[in-house]
Order: structure tokens, then sequence, then C-alpha cells
């Protein structure tokens, strides 16, 4: 009872530094946060290529749209490069999250990748050998992923896959579908996994088509209803060059009304569309 309110300048002088201190605090978490995302921006932007191999007979176009949450930026990604040996390699993936974390893991995945597929002629021992080391740096994420290699004289195309959605393939012919590979575990989910290699053929016209998830699901689309989608589109568009594919398959992408990383990789094999490289 005996208590004395204090003052009206005295509280008003506390409620100034109150808001000062919040104003402040909420200041460093916004120039923290801008940080973090031009990091990230900073990785993605490294760790995709500049561009991707063509040969006679092929060309490849590929398409990166970042995630609409968390930083914008994630862990999809997508490569292509050509082998000691004249072969072209290929690969799309997806690491689980949308942090500095997981475009940190895309990058170690896709350089890890790129030193074995160095050494190693088997896709599948170039996807073993990557999970090996992964699982060795001990971070806890996990990936999947599609690595193909691809012989442009003899159009022999070689894949494995680690817990990654289906490919779409079409011809000019207008058969298309999506791939049944038999695949092994995402990369970082356990030690000594095993990946069956399958091999197909590129011969004739028409394309392959590399993607992620976030191309064929979200709120609008169920993964089998995506996919059917981009198949009747491939095969509707498959004589259109390269880079009129992928734009057109990363435009399925917005339909599904997604809010994931999306990638795509398309070879075109044949025809006009893919000339020499």
């Amino acid at each position: 009872m005996n208590r004395r309110r204090p003052s009206r300048s005295a509280s008003s002088d506390e409620l100034l530094t109150t808001l000062h201190d919040l104003t402040s605090r909420a200041r460093r978490e916004v120039e923290l946060h801008q940080a973090r995302v031009e990091l990230a921006e900073a990785i993605q932007r490294e760790m995709l290529p500049p561009g991707l191999p063509s040969a006679p007979g092929l060309r490849s176009a590929a398409r990166y749209a970042p995630a609409r949450s968390g930083l914008d930026i994630g862990g999809d990604w997508y490569d292509g490069f050509v082998l000691p040996d004249g072969a072209l390699a290929f690969a799309v993936g997806d690491v689980q999250g949308h942090d500095v974390e997981a475009a940190a893991f895309m990058g170690q995945t896709r350089i890890a990748m790129r030193a074995f597929a160095l050494t190693a002629d088997d896709p599948g021992e170039v996807m073993s050998r990557t999970n090996d080391l992964l699982l060795a740096a001990d971070t806890g994420l996990l990936a999947t992923c599609t690595f193909v290699r691809l012989d442009p004289a003899t159009r022999e195309l070689r894949s494995a896959r680690a817990g990654h959605v289906a490919a779409v393939w079409s011809t000019a012919d207008g058969r298309a579908g999506t791939t049944d590979d038999e695949g092994g575990l995402p990369l970082g989910v356990q030690s000594g996994e095993e990946y069956p290699v399958t091999t197909r053929s590129l011969g004739g016209e028409g394309a392959f088509v590399l993607l992620t998830d976030g191309v064929v699901e979200g709120p609008s689309y169920s993964l089998d209803e995506g996919l059917d989608e981009v198949v009747r589109l491939v095969r509707s568009r498959v004589a259109e060059d390269a880079d009129a594919l992928a734009d057109a398959v990363m435009g399925s992408a917005e339909r599904t009304g997604h809010q994931d990383d999306a990638a795509v990789l398309v070879l075109r094999h044949g025809g006009p569309g893919s000339g020499g490289g």
C-alpha cells in the first residue's frame, strides 16, 4: 500500500529504452537473416554449372526455380560435364531443406559426384562412393539423385537412381512414359548401399527429361498426376528444341502450386532441335 507509482517521465523513459532495445534486436536479426540469404544465394549460384555439354545429335538444357518459402534457396541442383573418355555426365538431385546447410550439402554432393565420375565409369559406383563420403561427413542430411552417363557415339545411356523421382521420356513417333528403373536409398541414409544401373538407348529422335519432385508435386497435383502431366507435355512438344522444352516443363511446375525447389534437365536427341554441339 505504501508503494509509489513512478512518475510519468520515468515510465516514458523506460518505454523508450525498451523500444530502442527491441528495435536494435530486430535490426540485428534482419541483418543476420539477410546475410544468410546472401550466403545461400552465393552457394547456389556458384554450384550450378554455367553451361551444359552437347554433342552432335544431342542438345541439353536446364532450368531451376527456388522455393517459395524459407530462404528462397535450397538443395535442388542439376549438373552436366564432359568426362575424360569423351562421355557426357548429367545429374539432377534434391537435398532436404531450404537453408544454408541444404545449399552447402548440395555443393558437397555435386562436387563428390564429379570427382568420383572421373575415375569410375559405372554410374552405380559413382553413386555408392558419393553416398559413403556424405555419410562420413555426418551432416544428418540426405539427398535424392539421378546420375546418368551418355556415350555420344553409341547413344547408350547408363543411369543410377538414389530414391529420386522417375525421369520422363518421349520419342518422335508418339511413344512416351516414365522410367521404372530399380534404384537405391537416398544418399546419406545407409552406408554400403548399392545402386543398380539401367542401360537404354537414345536412338532416333526424342527427349529424355530429368527433374525434381518440385516440378511434378504440389498442392494442386499428386506426384503421379504431375508426372502424367509432364509426360503429356513432353509427348506433345518433343519436336521442339531443348531450351523450349525445358521452359515448357518448368512451366508445368507453376501449375502444381508448388512451394518446393524445382529443377529440370532436358536431353534432346536426334532431329533438328538437337544438332551438333
